[in-house]
């Protein structure tokens, strides 16, 4: 099966997310396996704060763009095709915002 990466974006910080919404995510392994996917890995991210920015040589606190919507984690899919990683992606319980599906392509690093 294909991987497909699943990017969370929200408006509401994961200390402010209710509860039954975190649950529905600790439930999504599940529901993702009853329509026949598999979650490979997931993850969240820390605070934006604690991003560092990279642009050339030069280092800055936070993240490239500025956007009302926060990159909260991603996690990883296999999945027959890209109707199926949708279908499985919608899952994903969001308060305010969305997600991104994006196929994955398989390179070994030697």
């Amino acid at each position: 099966m294909a991987q497909y990466a699943v990017f969370m974006f929200e408006r509401v910080a994961p200390e402010d997310l209710p509860p039954e919404v975190m649950q529905r995510h600790m439930d999504m392994p599940e529901r993702v396996a009853e329509l026949g996917g598999k979650i490979v890995a997931g993850m969240a991210f820390e605070d934006v704060g604690t991003t560092t920015a990279i642009r050339g040589d030069e280092l800055t606190d936070g993240p490239f763009l500025e956007t009302k919507e926060v990159l909260g984690g991603l996690f990883i899919i296999e999945a027959r095709d890209l109707d199926h990683a949708l279908a499985l992606a919608k899952l994903t319980p969001i308060v305010e915002g969305g997600v991104e599906v994006r196929p994955l392509l398989d390179f070994q690093v030697l």
